[in-house]
């Protein structure tokens, strides 16, 4: 090959590279398992705030959307990961595919919402409520109930739902909590006694919570929220948080090591620690590590206590919970799973 050749062949290579990444300007692709109507207002914002940035958004259950960026791990196709589970992103798999960041603002963020190596943040979280119909019982002439050990009653059997562990981040923190609250041994067989009332697990997080609006069954196993905003929407419901305490998550987001497009990434991560955002945790979720973010008179009024610290498993273990990940899911399946 001549020197000419060569030297052409490197222009070309060069051109070619800028032209893709000329081509990623202004565009970035965002994997998320935030509900899907709350990504829709949240990013609503966003484009408010930079209407030069389109984004493009796949929204999938957390089980799922683990399993997505693992299979995609060789050729990752997002540059953000957006609001899920620590437990589930707290892995080293992906913990490897994370690029170090500090958006603007980190620093009012409590050290319990970030990685000390800054891979990634939280923003917001969800803790364990039941979506009772009150409808429903007083046609069944059902008790309410107050506390996980109240649904071992017989008379609800048939009458609950619970998302699916193995597909959902909800599912997983509501039977990684109450392993946590009773030990391994006692909280199998919880589980095991639980099963016998359950209707059915459903693979999404909010799904129980609505079907219990609906009146399909009288109690769904959710995360608070959905019950704030079935009651909200006008739905015959009573938020229940476990009197034994409510096992809680941290929705986490992260920059991607292979993102093209990591300038305007970023901008995108900044954003979701601003006071925009802020308010907008307050509307939409039951808890937020973001200051400024402050639950409203019509959030508070549905069920949401002020103070959610009051009520939460203080215990929860989220190294635990990630380290056992595999294992317990593999064993709900084996167990409980039908």
């Amino acid at each position: 090959m001549t020197k000419r050749n060569a030297g052409w062949r490197l222009l070309c290579a060069v051109a070619l590279l800028l032209s893709c990444t000329a081509a990623r300007a202004g565009e970035i692709t965002v994997y998320t398992a935030l509900e899907e109507d709350d990504a829709r207002v949240y990013l609503a914002s966003f484009a408010k705030a930079k209407p030069d940035i389109k984004v493009n958004l796949l929204r999938l259950s957390t089980g799922d959307l683990v399993a997505r960026i693992l299979a995609e791990k060789a050729n990752p196709r997002h540059d953000v990961v957006w609001g899920t589970a620590l437990t589930q992103l707290n892995d080293p798999r992906l913990l490897e595919m994370a690029e170090p960041y500090r958006p603007a603002g980190i620093d009012s963020v409590k050290s319990a919402f970030k990685d000390p190596a800054n891979r990634w943040f939280a923003t917001t979280g969800y803790f364990a409520g039941f979506c009772v119909n009150t409808e429903e019982l007083r046609k069944r002439n059902l008790p309410m109930p107050t506390s996980w050990q109240d649904l071992l009653n017989p008379v609800y059997k048939g009458q609950i739902v619970m998302p699916n562990a193995a597909s959902s981040g909800t599912g997983y923190l509501q039977i990684v909590s109450l392993l946590q609250m009773k030990g391994e041994e006692k909280g199998w067989q919880f589980l095991k006694d639980l099963d016998r009332n359950m209707a059915q697990y459903i693979k999404s997080g909010s799904r129980p919570c609505k079907m219990a609006a609906t009146g399909e069954y009288a109690i769904g196993l959710s995360f608070a929220f959905s019950g704030v905003k079935q009651i909200m929407e006008g739905y015959p419901i009573k938020l229940v948080i476990p009197s034994e305490g409510a096992g809680y998550e941290i929705e986490v987001s992260m920059l991607m090591k292979s993102s093209r497009n990591k300038a305007d990434a970023k901008q995108f991560l900044d954003w979701l620690l601003t006071l925009d955002a802020a308010k907008l945790y307050g509307e939409r979720s039951e808890m937020s590590s973001v200051p400024g973010a402050k639950p409203t008179e019509a959030v508070l009024k549905a069920g949401l206590p002020a103070d959610v610290s009051t009520v939460l498993f203080k215990q929860m273990d989220f190294e635990a919970s990630a380290k056992n990940k595999d294992r317990i899911v593999a064993e709900w399946k084996q167990k409980i799973e039908r």
